[in-house]
């Protein structure tokens, strides 16, 4: 009989448009595994979800590490003897990462509401070209003003892909599955940090000049194709998101129709709001600016972004300081990152299987916390390289668990949108902080940079997760005790589903 009653529902829909077109129709799918048992069912659903993570994880994961490469490779340029190549003096190289944090989280929170209206397919394929091809011009420039424009739109073009990514996830994905798929995601900016380690040192090495930096095809330097090849990689493979990229799993295009409505079941069975059917209303967004939940895990996101940028951008030079030479602080920054990648997947993992990601929150930045106090307390250098260890390993994985749990504690997939772009955006304000701490007079110990990201660390992102996890927690206590069950009263089922997570019944992750 269900298949008969949503018999209007076109399961075999164009990918360019949605089978599902009402909120009516989402709430009375089809059964398509009628008759079959649980176990069954659950041998169908793990196979759907490894389809989707095969299609989606390693594509994405691509298009980050291309974008924190991009956006980070000037730490590598630096190394490489750019600065004194177009005339770069003082805190010119701090005004170069400044700029580009400026453009970066002032577009960022409008990005999600661009991509839900040209679909993700059209806004991950135009930005990613838009960028990639700014960084290849990067490699031109024969002056700070050149450098300067080109950050500056770079920043403009990579607003978009982190907090599109996180809300992009959240619409394929069940809450509990969420985290380890985002760390995956994200664990790809720390092998950034490793690979653009890497390819710097090859790019530099390939022909060395008698100034100490080195000189390649046509009379360019090596750091500048750092930026050309990077940029041109980034290029080629934006061209591929056209045909990559899905917008939502009732058009996507590598499901079968059966595998569609068993995708969007699942979302809706955990309590999950549509994607194609919510229309947009400027309520979604005064309730995320409204929401004390946008506040709080800003606070805590702050905390993870400034000391995020801090080491991503300035490893290389702590490493000089460190007494590290030119290709060697290249690969001496590889480790670091390797470690931060894998405790990045681990903390996703077990973050999903407990639900604790306020806890693993405190904990992974409570050890980030020792490993910059290391690099504050010590001049000794075995000492200060432990503790970019323990650093990278405190910092990267609380930014995927942070959006995460963000993403698991509010409904509604434009109150989401919007809430993922505030909190991504003033955290990414911060960067503009990460860019004027590590001054090259504090050479080598950098005491106002480790102290910097130590406060953040301490008082933001701990902090912040203390306090966010205490008010989730107290917030479940009165939902279950019946407490919030008022806030239904003289309410019909419609506007009472239109609540999201304020319902009494949503029960917070913490």
């Amino acid at each position: 009989m269900a298949d008969e009653k949503n018999a209007h529902i076109d399961t075999s829909a164009s990918p360019e448009s949605s089978g599902i077109s009402s909120p009516a129709e989402y709430d009375d799918l089809p059964d398509v595994d009628a008759g079959k048992t649980d176990a069954e069912r659950k041998k169908l659903d793990r196979a759907l979800v490894w389809k989707i993570d095969l299609w989606l994880i390693p594509w994405l994961s691509l298009l980050y590490l291309l974008s924190f490469l991009d956006r980070t490779n000037i730490g590598n340029a630096r190394v490489a003897k750019m600065e004194p190549d177009i005339g770069m003096s003082g805190r010119d190289y701090n005004d170069s990462l400044t700029i580009f944090f400026v453009s970066y989280a002032a577009a960022e929170p409008i990005t999600n509401l661009l991509l839900k209206k040209m679909s993700p397919r059209v806004f991950f394929t135009v930005i990613i070209i838009l960028w990639g091809a700014i960084m290849t011009l990067m490699g031109t420039v024969k002056s700070q003003a050149g450098l300067l424009a080109c950050r500056w739109f770079l920043g403009l073009a990579e607003a978009g892909l982190f907090p599109g990514v996180n809300y992009y996830l959240s619409c394929w994905y069940k809450r509990s599955e969420l985290g380890f798929r985002a760390a995956l995601f994200f664990s790809a900016a720390a092998l950034a940090g490793s690979f653009g380690g890497l390819l710097a040192a090859a790019i530099t090495q390939i022909c060395p000049d008698k100034k100490g930096g080195s000189r390649c095809y046509s009379g360019y330097e090596g750091w500048r194709w750092i930026f050309i090849i990077e940029g041109l990689i980034t290029v080629f493979v934006g061209l591929f998101c056209w045909w990559m990229v899905n917008d939502f799993p009732d058009t996507a295009r590598f499901l079968t129709p059966d595998e569609r409505i068993r995708a969007l079941r699942r979302l809706r069975d955990d309590g999950q709001a549509r994607a194609e059917t919510e229309s947009f209303d400027r309520k979604y967004v005064f309730a995320a600016v409204k929401d004390w939940k946008t506040w709080v895990y800003s606070l805590c996101y702050m905390g993870c972004l400034c000391p995020l940028y801090s080491f991503s951008l300035f490893l290389p030079t702590i490493l000089l300081g460190m007494g590290y030479k030119d290709t060697k602080a290249q690969l001496m920054s590889v480790p670091p990152y390797a470690v931060a990648a894998a405790m990045t997947v681990f903390v996703g993992w077990f973050a999903d299987r407990t639900r604790w990601r306020g806890y693993a929150n405190m904990a992974v930045s409570f050890m980030g916390c020792i490993g910059f106090a290391m690099l504050l307390a010590s001049s000794n250098v075995h000492v200060q390289y432990a503790g970019t260890f323990l650093g990278a390993a405190g910092i990267y994985p609380t930014v995927s668990n942070t959006l995460t749990w963000a993403s698991n504690n509010v409904e509604g997939v434009y109150k989401r949108g919007v809430m993922l772009g505030i909190v991504v955006g003033w955290g990414n304000m911060n960067g503009v902080v990460s860019s004027n701490i590590y001054n090259s007079e504090e050479k080598p110990h950098y005491r106002s940079g480790h102290g910097t990201v130590l406060g953040y660390m301490f008082f933001c992102l701990f902090g912040g997760s203390v306090l966010m996890h205490l008010m989730l927690r107290r917030e479940n206590a009165l939902r279950k005790a019946g407490k919030r069950d008022h806030w239904l009263e003289g309410k019909d089922a419609e506007e009472i589903r239109m609540m999201g997570d304020i319902r009494p019944d949503f029960i917070y992750t913490l």
